[in-house]
């Protein structure tokens, strides 16, 4: 029988819990890389991205995880995750997989750019569903069944210490924490405040609609993108620009991706100031892609956003402006 099909469980944004609740929630570290079910039956991997698409031919070593459960079918919850020289989560680094469908260049990337699958989740087994069962029963089954190898593990998770764990990813450069509450089942398809996110900086999802042209060093590239995401009554409308962040191959590479995809009238609902739209180069808005910034501000605009990928996983219909996000 195959397995059956899940939607992620997602996180809300929020605060650690306090001390007082120590024994209600486990928490682990949250890592920078692309959300992923695996689907481990017959032998292979199947692998599921966040919007549901199949990425399996994008990382083949996670294929070798087959033969690390025991011969049981079962659905996994993970992270894909390139690790930079210094042992962090790269985000950047992890650009030259996440987009790569080509076999022959995807082979040359394993040895380059290797992809970690770091498990914290197990929702199915054999012909089981494990959704139902509280969060600190699933981690034992997960330890219990998968064996951890080269490119997958199972990290560690902690019983309380939200506080002390958050310190201590910011010390180790990673995005913060994940707060689940131990009683809590799996919801498939669902944003919950049973998993509560916690970041040590502020990331945003975002619909590029156009871009400048660049100046000096990035004439004839691209100088910066103008962004959008949906307010309350679901319209595009402008949240700011980003010029920074990119490298010379990234800048590249968007270029040739928004190049067909240009168009005579701007795509947001709501003005662009004059000094950027007198100029821009307006694009059908299609292409997800990540900021981090520094707040989101009364006039809803990203202040000093940085660029930091696009991103496949992520529909353009499921891009709210940060404000509306934080509460959903």
């Amino acid at each position: 029988m195959a397995l059956p099909h899940y939607a992620p469980m997602l996180a809300a944004p929020g605060s650690p819990p306090p001390p007082s609740q120590d024994d209600a929630w486990g928490v682990e570290m949250k890592w920078d890389g692309v959300r992923a079910l695996a689907y481990v039956e017959d032998g292979a991997v199947r692998l599921m991205s966040r919007n549901l698409k199949d990425i399996t031919i994008a990382y083949p070593e996670i294929q070798l995880m087959a033969g690390a459960v025991g011969g049981h079918a079962v659905v996994l919850d993970g992270e894909l995750v390139a690790f930079d020289d210094a042992g962090r989560p790269s985000f950047g680094q992890l650009q030259a997989r996440m987009h790569q469908r080509n076999r022959a260049r995807i082979t040359e990337l394993v040895g380059t750019v290797p992809v970690t699958y770091l498990i914290f989740d197990l929702l199915h087994v054999n012909t089981a569903s494990a959704t139902a069962m509280p969060y600190v029963e699933r981690r034992e089954l997960l330890e219990a069944t998968v064996r951890p190898g080269y490119r997958w593990q199972v990290p560690t998770w902690f019983r309380g210490g939200a506080q002390a764990a958050l310190e201590s990813s910011e010390q180790l450069g990673l995005e913060g924490v994940v707060c689940k509450r131990l009683a809590s089942p799996y919801r498939p398809g669902r944003r919950s405040a049973d998993w509560t996110k916690v970041k040590n900086w502020h990331a945003a999802e975002v619909i590029i609609g156009g871009w400048q042209p660049g100046a000096g060093r990035r004439s004839g590239a691209i100088g910066s993108l103008l962004l959008g995401a949906h307010d309350r009554q679901g319209r595009l409308v402008y949240v700011g620009h980003v010029g920074t962040g990119f490298t010379a191959t990234t800048l590249r590479s968007l270029r040739e991706r928004l190049a067909p995809l240009e168009q005579e009238a701007s795509p947001f609902t709501s003005p662009v100031p004059r000094e950027f739209a007198r100029t821009a180069r307006w694009v059908e808005p299609v292409l997800v892609g990540e900021v981090r910034y520094g707040e989101w501000t009364a006039d809803h605009r990203l202040r000093h956003p940085s660029w930091r990928g696009l991103r496949a996983d992520v529909e353009p219909s499921a891009v709210l402006e940060p404000g509306l996000r934080d509460v959903s």
